[in-house]
């Protein structure tokens, strides 16, 4: 019996320990640009001004950067760097990068940079190309339930 008392003990130790070393990370903010887990890069280093100007995802040069929200931001040319600079929040994706269908559910997940939409001059990226069809065959519905969770989430509450 007391090998079982103690058994009882220690996992309600462990389980007690558990929740209070997640609780802190379930409630914490999102990081306000997504870079991903192998990247220090904004986009994961895709020249965010060339989704407006080429309307495609177009790889950044390290030759060409800014930092921006403590971030780094790759640009293909030093002309997008320049554009980027003198108004980074029309270049910026919604979301912080963010996948724009997932931030409809509340949820901040990884993103394909080649998944984009280009939206009333927003940039929205997605986490793939099949999640893209979903996100844009009713994108202004993602959008309007999308927003209010950005906001939330980026806040920690």
């Amino acid at each position: 019996m007391p090998a079982t008392l103690s058994l009882t003990k220690l996992l309600f130790f462990i389980s007690t320990l558990f929740l209070l070393l997640a609780l802190p990370a379930i409630s914490a903010a999102v990081e306000p640009v997504y870079t991903g887990f192998r990247s220090q890069y904004a986009i994961q280093g895709y020249d965010t001004v060339a989704y407006f100007t080429q309307n495609q995802a177009v790889r950044g040069d390290t030759e060409f950067q800014s930092e921006w929200q403590d971030t780094l931001w790759l640009f293909s040319s030093a002309k997008h760097k320049a554009l980027f600079d003198a108004n980074p929040e029309a270049y910026a994706p919604q979301y912080g990068g963010y996948c724009a269908y997932a931030m409809a559910d509340g949820k901040a997940v990884r993103v394909d940079p080649t998944a984009f939409s280009v939206i009333d001059d927003k940039l929205y990226l997605n986490f793939s190309r099949r999640i893209q069809s979903r996100w844009e065959a009713d994108s202004s519905s993602f959008i309007e339930r999308a927003n209010p969770h950005w906001m939330t989430l980026l806040s920690g509450q």
